[in-house]
């Protein structure tokens, strides 16, 4: 996938006023309008003029397009840095699914699917009254946290527009109860902490979508929790009692006889807490010692020539 730089497309400066980059686009829409064109490829650059300007009229996706940096150039092979719209601010508010066709498949990653929550109800009017609307924005918790539940500071981006049309983002900060069990991917609602109402409208709420630091140790999948236990390789012949991780502290659970790589146990209940509970899967993963001096050496040779065992032979069924 191709990096798309919208200030170049638009052939404005980064720091480009909102009312810079309104005529930049109205000159450029009307040299490329398919309907009136004469260059060619012009309904190819139309569609550009218009993706570029689609975010960067809108100070929500411009804040976060501009977050990317300024290292990537035009063209260059590009992927989003995982979550890299966490922690911004967005009212969910100036685009829709619909609005995309259209546009580039760079454009789609980045705002596309999902970007700033889109969950929970927009403003609501009634008589001269209006309630604010909701925001949404994305956080990054620990499984621990998730599995204990917390409270936790949350810093967050919000972006604005000053009296000259720029672009600015300022941090606001909320204590956030994190509820025992949250999953990757559920929101938690905090009332009234979205935008202020209107003739004394109620204010919206903020939605926040949750998703996990990268564990050293842990996968999550819902509520359940992967982990691989290594073993050695007379454990896994002979059997064993191992010591497993959890989430919850350490257990102790049985290794089968001739258990091997990638096979599978079960511990019940012990994923994240819920109305069912998950379950932890534990994938075993034979550790081979290393033959580091003569005496491993000469045993592994012995091995070799008792065991006489081939593990690339093919069994026939």
């Amino acid at each position: 996938m191709e990096f798309k730089d919208y200030y170049k497309i638009l052939g404005v400066p980064r720091s480009a006023a909102q009312d810079e980059v309104k005529r930049a686009y109205r000159k450029l829409a009307r040299r490329y309008h398919p309907d009136v064109s004469k260059e060619p490829n012009a309904e190819e650059r139309f569609k550009e003029v218009q993706e570029a300007y689609e975010v960067l009229k809108d100070p929500e996706k411009r804040a976060a397009y501009d977050q990317l940096g300024s290292r990537w150039k035009a063209g260059q092979d590009f992927r989003p840095p995982p979550d890299w719209d966490t922690g911004f601010e967005f009212s969910g508010g100036g685009f829709t699914p619909g609005d995309a066709g259209g546009f580039s498949d760079f454009f789609d990653t980045l705002f596309g699917r999902g970007f700033g929550g889109g969950a929970g109800p927009g403003a609501r009017r009634g008589g001269f009254r209006a309630r604010g609307e909701d925001h949404h924005a994305r956080i990054r918790i620990s499984l621990e946290d998730a599995y204990k539940g917390s409270t936790r500071a949350v810093t967050l981006r919000v972006p604005e527009m000053d009296s000259q049309g720029r672009v600015l983002t300022r941090t606001r900060s909320l204590n956030v109860r994190i509820p025992k069990g949250v999953t990757e991917g559920q929101q938690i609602r905090l009332s009234g902490q979205g935008a202020p109402g209107m003739g004394g409208g109620a204010q919206g709420d903020l939605y926040l979508e949750v998703s996990f630091e990268p564990h050293p140790r842990f996968r999550p999948e819902g509520r359940d929790i992967h982990v691989q236990l290594p073993i050695a390789p007379w454990e896994a012949a002979l059997g064993a009692t191992a010591e497993v991780p959890t989430l919850g502290g350490s257990v102790e659970m049985k290794v089968p006889p001739g258990s091997q790589t990638g096979n599978r146990l079960r511990l019940r209940g012990r994923g994240l807490p819920g109305s069912p509970p998950g379950d932890q899967y534990v994938e075993f993963r034979i550790v081979t010692p290393p033959a580091d001096d003569a005496r491993t050496r000469n045993l592994y040779q012995r091995m070799a020539d008792e065991f006489k065992f081939d593990p690339r032979a093919v069994k026939e069924t």
